[in-house]
């Protein structure tokens, strides 16, 4: 059994809150976070075992469906998913910077997780929806190289679900601007 993460994100509050209810009645999973994000919708984070998130987010889409923007299941999340959307990363060097934004808050988490699994990147802040009228973006960062692959393969990957917005890579970025992300 390994650990898996899984969300939903729902086009209301009174929806999402019922689905994350269903989510955890359904299965032995741990709440992570559900709240309202802009504009209106609803998300919720859970974790647990693969076939418990599974079961719950399935249950989730399947009785609610017609309310769901999104969802994901992520067996194996990579570990900086966590410190990012917490705002807990320690980052010492930047020396590239690579940002992705996506329409909804589901996709964003898919694309970190491919970000950080397809070549050596930090995940530095993971920005799920708040303040952004239900966009999000990722920042993250380490060689060019290395930040060039991960932004392509994260923005093949949300690009599939037409939820790609915009990336760029910025090669050794002024002090100024990493000072403003960090």
């Amino acid at each position: 059994m390994s650990r898996a993460l899984g969300m939903i994100e729902f086009k209301t509050v009174s929806t999402g809150v019922t689905a994350a209810d269903a989510m955890v009645k359904t299965a032995a999973v741990e709440l992570v976070e559900a709240q309202v994000v802009c504009p209106g919708k609803y998300i919720a984070l859970i974790t647990g075992d693969l076939s418990a998130v599974d079961a719950a987010v399935a249950t989730a889409k399947a009785r609610y469906g017609e309310q769901l923007i999104d969802s994901f299941v992520l067996g194996n999340p990579d570990e900086g998913i966590f410190p990012a959307i917490y705002g807990t990363t320690h980052i010492e060097k930047v020396s590239s910077l690579g940002v992705l934004e996506t329409f909804d808050a589901a996709s964003i988490i898919v694309a970190a997780d491919v970000a950080a699994k397809t070549s050596e990147v930090e995940l530095i802040e993971l920005r799920v929806a708040k303040g952004m009228c239900g966009k999000s973006y990722v920042y993250l960062c380490g060689e060019v190289s290395a930040v060039d692959a991960a932004i392509a393969r994260a923005k093949a990957a949300v690009a599939e679900s037409g939820m790609y917005l915009d990336s760029t890579v910025i090669a050794h970025p002024d002090d100024q601007i990493i000072k403003s992300i960090l």
